[in-house]
C-alpha cells in the first residue's frame, strides 16, 4: 500500500466530511462538500501549497505538530488520529511468509478450552480465526471443516450468504469490519496476506467496495452483537476484545447479560449444539483440538451407530430433539430492514 497516496486520500475524505459552519466559515456556493483545501490549510496554520502536496502524495513525512494541527482542523477522533499517524510514517517491510500472527500459542489454546459457558475465539488483524471453542463455531460457522482460507470472518461476512442470516444487524457488522480492516491496512502496509484479502473482497463484493471507498476507520473493543440461531432465534450478546502482544492477535469473548432472556436463549443454543444440532460424543474434544473440559453431566450424548439417531441417558433411542425454548426465547426481530445492497 502506498502510504503517501493513502495519506492524501484519507485527508481528502475527512475534509469532505467537515461542515464549514462548525469552524465559523461561510462563503458562497461550494462545488464540493466540506472544507476547501485553503480552509484546511488556514485552520491548520500551514501553507496551502504544502497541504496540496500532502493530499497529492508529494510531501515528505509531516511533523507531529502538523499532524496535530490537521487532527484539530479535520475534527478527527482518537482512532482517526492514530490512523493519520500510521499513514504518515514509513513502515519497515516485514519478512515474507508466515509470521507470528498466523498461529496461536499453545497456552492461548488451553485458555480457550476453559471457556465452557461462553463463545470465545482468537483472531488476528486480518480476521483469520486462529483458535476457537465449541460455542463459537455454533454462533458463526463450522470452523473445523472450513479451509484455512475460508476460516476468516471478513470473507465470511462479505462472501458467504449465511452471514446475512447469522448477523441480525449484518450491515452494521460489515461497516465495522471494513473500518477495522482499514485501520489494520494503515498499521501493516506491507502485509501481503492482508493485501490479498482486501483485493479479493474488493473484486467480489460490491458492498465492500462501497464501504472501503468511504475510508472510515473503526476500532471496536466492546459492544453488543445480535446473532440469529436457526433453532432459538435472535440472541443479543455482549462482546469484549482483549488485545494481545502476539502479532496483532486478540481474544474475543461473547456473553449475555446475567439473568436476561438472552442468557436463557444462549444456554439453550449451547444445549441444541450439544444434543440436537451437531451430535458429538460427550468426551470428544471440541473443533480445532480444544477440549471444553470434563464430559457433560446433563446432556451426555453418544454417537448413534447409524440412522442419525442419538441416545440420551435415561431416554429411549430416537431422533434427537432440541431442548424446549425458554419463555420469551426465540423471538426474531420483525421486518428487519434489508441492507442497501446484498454482498456479492
Amino acid at each position: 500500500m502506498d502510504g503517501h497516496r493513502e495519506l492524501g486520500s484519507f485527508l481528502k475524505s475527512r475534509r469532505a466530511r467537515v461542515k464549514p459552519a462548525d469552524h465559523g466559515l461561510t462563503g458562497g456556493r461550494r462545488r464540493v462538500p466540506g472544507l476547501r483545501r485553503e480552509e484546511v490549510a488556514q485552520l491548520a496554520g500551514i501553507s496551502v501549497e504544502y497541504y496540496v502536496r500532502l493530499e497529492q502524495g508529494r510531501a515528505n513525512r509531516p511533523s507531529d505538530e502538523v499532524l496535530a494541527a490537521l487532527t484539530h482542523a479535520l475534527e478527527l477522533d482518537d482512532t482517526e488520529r492514530l490512523h493519520l499517524q500510521d499513514l504518515s510514517r514509513a513502515r519497515r517491510a516485514v519478512p515474507r511468509g508466515r509470521t507470528a500472527t498466523d498461529t496461536a500459542r499453545a497456552e492461548l489454546v488451553q485458555l480457550l478450552a476453559t471457556f465452557e459457558a461462553v463463545p470465545a475465539l482468537l483472531i488476528n488483524y486480518r480476521f483469520d480465526v486462529l483458535a476457537w471453542n465449541r460455542l463459537a463455531a455454533t454462533l458463526f460457522f463450522d470452523f473445523e471443516t472450513a479451509s484455512p482460507k475460508g476460516r476468516n470472518l471478513a470473507r465470511f461476512g462479505f462472501l458467504d450468504p449465511l452471514a446475512q442470516q447469522r448477523f441480525v444487524d449484518w450491515y452494521d457488522v460489515a461497516r465495522a469490519t471494513v473500518g477495522q480492516l482499514r485501520l489494520a491496512a494503515g498499521q501493516h502496509p506491507h502485509d501481503e496476506g492482508l493485501a490479498t484479502l482486501l483485493g479479493e473482497l474488493t473484486m467480489r463484493s460490491e458492498t465492500f467496495r462501497r464501504l472501503w471507498s468511504q475510508r472510515d476507520v473503526r476500532e471496536r473493543t466492546h459492544g453488543v452483537k445480535r446473532f440469529h440461531h436457526p433453532l432459538v432465534g435472535d440472541i443479543p450478546l455482549r462482546f469484549e476484545n482483549f488485545n494481545l502482544p502476539d502479532g496483532g492477535q486478540r481474544l474475543v469473548v461473547f456473553f449475555p447479560e446475567p439473568g436476561s432472556e438472552a442468557a436463557a436463549c444462549h444456554a439453550t443454543a449451547g444445549d441444541v449444539e450439544r444434543a440436537g444440532g451437531h451430535p458429538i460424543a460427550a468426551d470428544s474434544p471440541a473443533p480445532g483440538g480444544l477440549d471444553n473440559g470434563p464430559p457433560l453431566k446433563k446432556l451426555q450424548v453418544r454417537r448413534a451407530p447409524s440412522g442419525g439417531s442419538t441416545t440420551l441417558p435415561g431416554r429411549r433411542s430416537g431422533p434427537a430433539r432440541p431442548p424446549a425454548r425458554p419463555a420469551g426465547c426465540g423471538t426474531t426481530t420483525p421486518a428487519r430492514p434489508a441492507p442497501p445492497r446484498r454482498a456479492t
